[in-house]
């Protein structure tokens, strides 16, 4: 109820479409404001079952321009495609905008299917389809979708190697668009495709003094800054490196990069004091990430270069800890994931209700399966099935839910049968009287339209005589049948008063033909008004006992029907989720094992460095003690040399 009043609500205002209503088109159908209010909610699922349901009964209209949802139809073409494509049904989006390009559309929707369909291929990885679908638009193009119409043509020209026609599609689009960071991104990596460095090395540049608020264009800033610090850092310019490193933000998502980079800079310059600086702010962070458990490695290595081998030892030894405490953990964590945990921490109703369920996860308490849940779900295909099993785990939901829902709709059946079951005989009965009834009258209302229909081509006047007259013209009849009998008993001047009487009445019927004629078609039409609310009164009970009956008939064996189709539903659904939740699993294991054997490596290396360690820490001090004693001894014949 409150979803209805919620959308009753959006009905009285303007409303942008989750993905294909423009902001200047007005929402007129309430049930495509449903679709849209699933869709801003991220259930796809929800919209793409309810548009699939108000398609196809629009399609089945005998007059679907009357259905205000006709009104969204174009709109809705496009969501079906955009809907499915955001639930990653890619096969089923692209049939959907497909059918859009082979109808008879203007040229502006013909160009958006396109664009959709490019886009839809080149997230598909099918660059070579999205080249082709990208090159199908041609002539005007809508607005909203021309410079992401470009944008997109660029990639999929760096995509399929067309890098010169790229660069050309960037320069148009410009630096301070809506795709501002992105655009510099993409031409500096043509460039370097087209082995123009330089270019490369200046676009970057620019891209790192971009400004903006949005985090994803920051987090692209510092990428290009990363990727340029780099670059001069393997090309030996340290200082470069270093100016580099040194604007890239201490939160963003590439700080430990840099931090670990800038101390690389500070070795390479020989400043061995100077990288303890961002590896000791690095060496604070959280301990499973790459750079942190490299830096672990790197401040004992700069106190090594400082001849602080015993300060080395101590931080070597502290690096062991860490790696073996991490290795454990590892272990743990694998151990976890094989039991179930990993999966069942995965589609928890807490992500439903946090936003940063994922970074959350990793500080519950005695949760190994999840420590490591940040970096396993930086990989895109982790990713893409992560989300697959959680699909997977809505519908199962669903599912049970529908099967619940068969019980209850069970249930209901029933009650109406136990309800209408004692009341429908007595009615019926009633009706059955009231039906003869009525077919009785409208026989006789059509014998008195058949009789008036035939005194239009025949007069016949005696037809409309009232009934007085009727019963006055069977008297006089009666008289002269008397008469007739006994001639002799009547006298002349009563034969004359009998014929003045009939001649009276003869006068009066027929004088008044016409006026009593067009009375009689009036009220013959006045009854047909009568009998017309009669009949919608008895269809209305025809199908209210029809309604009543079919409340509760007919649905036993299309329950059973599907009861039988969700069970074998849900039975595959198992099976899917089964095998899809062991590929996640291995893919984490797969990750893990590969961060444990790291962590090994080490574990070997700082193994041997603090054995290194402390044998120079050793050496230092016994060359020290030696230094002592030499020095004590040279005092000492000093002073016996003195008189």
């Amino acid at each position: 109820m409150r979803l209805r009043l919620f959308i009753a609500a959006l009905w009285l205002f303007p409303l942008a479409a989750y993905a294909s209503v423009r902001p200047h088109q007005e929402l007129r159908d309430i049930f495509y404001g449903e679709i849209l209010y699933h869709a801003y909610q991220d259930d796809f699922f929800q919209a793409i079952s309810h548009l699939d349901i108000e398609l196809g009964q629009h399609r089945g209209l005998d007059e679907p321009e009357l259905d205000s949802f006709h009104w969204h139809r174009g709109q809705a073409e496009f969501a079906v495609g955009d809907l499915e494509l955001y639930y990653r049904m890619h096969l089923r989006a692209g049939r959907a905008i497909e059918t859009v390009l082979a109808s008879n559309v203007p040229e502006t929707e013909r160009n958006e299917a396109a664009f959709r369909l490019a886009r839809l291929y080149y997230r598909k990885q099918d660059y070579v389809n999205a080249l082709h679908a990208i090159e199908l638009i041609d002539g005007k193009i809508p607005k909203n979708i021309q410079s992401d119409e470009q944008f997109l043509r660029a990639q999929i020209y760096v995509a399929v190697g067309k890098f010169d026609e790229a660069i050309t599609l960037l320069k148009d689009l410009g630096y301070d668009g809506a795709y501002g960071g992105y655009v510099e991104y993409n031409l500096a990596m043509a460039y370097l495709q087209t082995a123009q460095a330089e270019k490369a090395v200046v676009t970057l540049d620019d891209l790192g003094k971009v400004t903006s608020d949005d985090e994803a264009v920051l987090a692209l800033k510092d990428k290009g800054n990363l990727k340029l610090a780099n670059y001069y850092l393997d090309s030996g310019d340290a200082e470069k490196a270093g100016y580099y490193f040194s604007r890239i933000r201490l939160d963003g998502p590439f700080s430990n990069k840099a931090l670990l980079g800038a101390g690389w800079v500070e070795i390479a310059q020989k400043k061995y004091d100077r990288a303890l600086v961002p590896w000791s702010l690095l060496h604070e962070r959280e301990q499973t990430n790459y750079s942190v458990q490299e830096a672990m490695m790197a401040v004992p290595y700069a106190y090594s270069k400082l001849n602080v081998h015993g300060k080395a030892a101590i931080m070597y030894g502290k690096a062991m800890d860490v790696f073996a405490r991490e290795v454990d953990r590892l272990d743990a964590s694998i151990k976890s994931i094989r039991e179930g945990k990993f999966l069942a921490a995965l589609v928890s109703k807490q992500g439903e209700k946090d936003k940063n369920w994922v970074v959350n996860l990793r500080e519950l308490p005695d949760s190994p399966e999840t420590r490591y849940i940040l970096d396993l779900m930086a990989a895109h295909d982790f990713q893409e099935s992560l989300k697959n099993y959680k699909d997977l785990a809505d519908l199962r939901q669903h599912l049970t839910i529908w099967l619940q829902n068969l019980s209850v709709y069970e249930d209901i059946i029933e009650l109406r049968r136990q309800y209408y079951e004692p009341l429908l005989p007595g009615i019926e009965k009633q009706f059955k009287k009231l039906d003869s009834r009525m077919r009785l009258r409208i026989e006789q209302r059509d014998r008195l339209n058949e009789r008036i229909r035939s005194l239009l081509i025949l007069r016949r006047p005696e037809y409309l005589a009232t009934a007085n007259e009727r019963a006055l013209l069977d008297r006089l009849e009666k008289i002269r049948v008397d008469i007739e009998a006994n001639p002799d008993a009547v006298t002349e001047e009563t034969l004359y008063r009998l014929r003045r009487l009939r001649g009276l009445l003869d006068w009066r019927i027929k004088s008044e033909f016409d006026q009593r004629l067009t009375k009689a078609y009036k009220n013959l039409q006045d009854l047909d008004g009568l009998i017309d609310d009669l009949n919608k009164q008895y269809r209305a009970f025809v199908r209210t006992r029809q309604a009543a009956t079919q409340s509760y008939e007919g649905y036993t064996i299309p329950i059973q029907k599907l009861r039988t189709q969700l069970t074998e539903t849900e039975a595959k659904l198992k099976r899917i989720m089964a095998r899809q939740g062991r590929v996640l699993e291995k893919m984490a294991i797969n990750e893990l094992d590969r961060r444990r054997k790291r962590l090994e490596e080490y574990q070997i290396k700082a193994r041997f460095a603090l054995a290194e360690s402390y044998d120079r820490a050793s050496k230092q001090q016994q060359k020290k003690a030696l230094e002592q004693a030499a020095s004590a001894a040279e005092a000492n014949v000093d002073e016996k040399v003195q008189p």
